[in-house]
């Protein structure tokens, strides 16, 4: 049974406290750190079996650490010079390290959901007994092949999406093939774009310590656009929009685009609901002469070539650029949409996903 401690300092000297926290963590003394962490939650009120526990320490071991603050204060916090790079991990221990990066900070016990090099120093130092300073482990982690990089969202139905992908690559697509070559059909991808008055963000050289900056008019308005791109000879349609996006603006565009062509057309969509509502189904019926829709697999942009032709679009048109009004976005929108329309080969290059060959061209 532990024997309650009460620790009370000044102000000052809890201030003190922290920035000697702080510097241990820059030096990676992590001995150091649990020492003060500790003398923190004792001055919290926590119990000392408590912070034992917090802390992976014997209750004896928190007991000395107080009695030595209690004696000499901050004199008790010794920091010591590191003696240079540690012995390396063996095998094992770099295989098991590895897997616990890979199932996340929140399975090896953290209350956080992203690894920092700090905490993989912690979690070493606690499996191991062995202290590494930060900097060797960044240098570990890269020879391990980690880096530290962004991370993404993935949905949670993603097993089902990979039938759907899988279905659609060696199911769905051949028959779309066969069904355009049998009609002399078009293949149409279709989507919608939005691009924005006070305009995109995106990397560019710049020097060094002088993040390169844009003005901005700040007002929440965009430029909406409609469009059809076709996968056999690079045709792009498309068409501005001021309102919202909708089932009758869409069915609007759509008889546009019959009233241009003769062929058949296969319109292949993503799952909007102004793409699959009950009016949209009552169009395409009405048009099976001339209209066969497809819909995309679900989470699936990078199925749609089109999506591509819009990053295009915004990389030549909104990318850092000013506009002070609203004509001089869709000015320069038009611009560039109009560039790809007289450029067949620019649309058939996006069509990687579906060509192999054009893969390298459309990334």
């Amino acid at each position: 049974m532990s024997i309650a401690i009460r620790l009370q300092v000044s102000n000052l000297i809890l201030s003190n406290l922290y920035d000697h926290l702080q510097r241990a963590y820059a030096m990676g003394q992590l001995r150091l750190v649990k020492r003060i962490h500790a003398l923190l939650y004792i001055i919290e009120g926590k119990d000392v079996a408590e912070v034992a526990t917090l802390l992976k320490l014997s209750t004896q071991t928190i007991y000395n650490y107080v009695k030595a603050f209690i004696l000499n204060e901050l004199n008790s916090l010794v920091y010591r010079h590191s003696p240079g790079r540690p012995a390396k991990l063996n095998a094992a221990q770099r295989k098991e390290l590895g897997e616990a990066i890979d199932a996340g900070p929140e399975k090896a016990g953290y209350d956080c959901g992203c690894w920092s090099t700090v905490l993989i120093q912690d979690w070493i130092f606690n499996r191991y007994g062995v202290e590494y300073a930060p900097r060797y482990v960044a240098e570990l982690l890269d020879q391990m092949g980690f880096s530290y990089q962004r991370g993404r969202f993935v949905s949670d139905h993603l097993g089902d999406v990979a039938a759907e992908r899988e279905e659609w690559m060696t199911k769905t697509w051949p028959e779309i093939l066969r069904l355009a070559e049998e009609k002399g059909a078009m293949i149409l991808f279709g989507d919608e774009a939005s691009f924005a008055q006070w305009g995109s963000l995106s990397y560019t050289w710049a020097r060094k310590g002088q993040q390169p900056t844009v003005k901005t008019s700040g007002i929440r308005k965009a430029y909406k656009i409609m469009g059809l791109i076709d996968f056999l000879l690079g045709a792009f349609f498309y068409k501005a929009h001021t309102g919202r996006f909708n089932s009758e603006s869409y069915q609007a565009f759509l008889l546009e685009v019959l009233a241009k062509t003769q062929q058949h057309l296969i319109i292949i969509q993503d799952g909007a609901r102004y793409h699959t509502s009950k009016a949209m189904d009552e169009f395409f019926a009405q048009h099976s002469d001339r209209i066969t829709a497809y819909s995309l697999p679900r989470y699936s942009p990078e199925f749609n070539p089109i999506e591509y032709l819009w990053r295009n679009v915004k990389k030549k048109a909104t990318h850092l650029r000013y506009f002070p009004t609203f004509d001089d976005l869709t000015q320069k929108v038009d611009e560039k949409l109009a560039y790809f329309a007289n450029s067949p080969k620019s649309i058939l290059a996006l069509m990687g996903k579906y060509l192999p060959s054009l893969g390298t061209e459309a990334a």
